[in-house]
């Protein structure tokens, strides 16, 4: 049997009186798209926190590639090849979009720095940043710079940005927030294309693209997982469908969610 590429096992956290992650586990599988929702304030901030190493549970584990990464570092875990991508990327918006993949490549090859030269003028860096660029879709501004892209390609490259250090997961959050119609079609397609040659956690209120783009969707209500199932499995799900119902504050969620049934 394929064993899990990544597992928490049994994570909590407590912020004071709050608790966020409440005993929390969760898999994911090679090869699958695996889709993380929830009202707001359900605690995937924090799960996704935990996962990429900015937060330490107070309880629990995580493993990846069967290796516990729990006391690991960001910059140890993304060495390992789990990337995190739209909240944490810092754009140089006076360089180059494939000045900052270049960047972003160097970063995963430190022997590959020349003190004085430019990453954009090192060939193995941006022979790397142009594939990565391509695969994104943002070769038309390869020369471009960062700060003339708009906010959908701004997405596109920091995705570009993520890829760059070769890994072997992507943990995505809210890909599609702030998108408009046009942006996020395009969004929609590279995640169609991404998930054929990465396994991906995305983290996603846009329902219409979790229920056609997901593998997987687990359900994340105070803290908890309530539910891990097929698109189907969770359309369906009576607890599912009720933790949205009786959440006032995400009217919009709720009929996004009824509009992907």
């Amino acid at each position: 049997m394929t064993r899990p590429l990544l597992r928490a096992a049994n994570l909590s956290k407590r912020f004071g009186a709050l608790i966020a992650t409440n005993d929390l586990s969760l898999e994911l599988m090679p090869g699958e798209l695996h889709a993380l929702i929830g009202p707001n304030g359900a605690g995937k901030t924090t799960l996704i926190g935990q996962l990429t190493g900015e937060l330490h549970p107070d309880k629990g584990e995580i493993w990846f590639q069967d290796q516990n990464i729990t006391a690991m570092t960001v910059d140890q875990r993304a060495r390992l090849g789990l990337a995190r991508s739209f909240q944490i990327t810092t754009i140089f918006d006076t360089f180059s979009t494939q000045g900052n993949v270049a960047l972003a490549v160097q970063a995963r090859r430190p022997h590959s720095f020349k003190f004085w030269t430019p990453a954009h003028a090192i060939g193995s860096l941006t022979e790397k940043a142009q594939e990565k660029i391509h695969l994104v879709g943002l070769t038309p501004h390869n020369g471009g710079m960062a700060g003339d892209l708009s906010h959908g390609e701004h997405r596109q490259l920091e995705l570009a940005m993520a890829l760059a250090i070769e890994p072997k997961m992507l943990l995505l959050d809210e890909p599609m927030a702030g998108l408009g119609t046009e942006e996020s079609r395009a969004m929609a397609g590279l995640l169609r294309r991404l998930k054929e040659d990465f396994t991906i956690l995305l983290v996603e209120h846009d329902m219409d693209i979790v229920f056609s783009l997901a593998d997987r969707i687990s359900v994340l209500v105070r803290g908890r997982i309530i539910a891990s199932g097929s698109p189907d499995q969770i359309r369906a799900h009576s607890e599912v469908r009720s933790a949205y119902l009786g959440d006032d504050d995400d009217s919009d969620l709720e009929a996004a969610f009824d509009a992907a049934g």
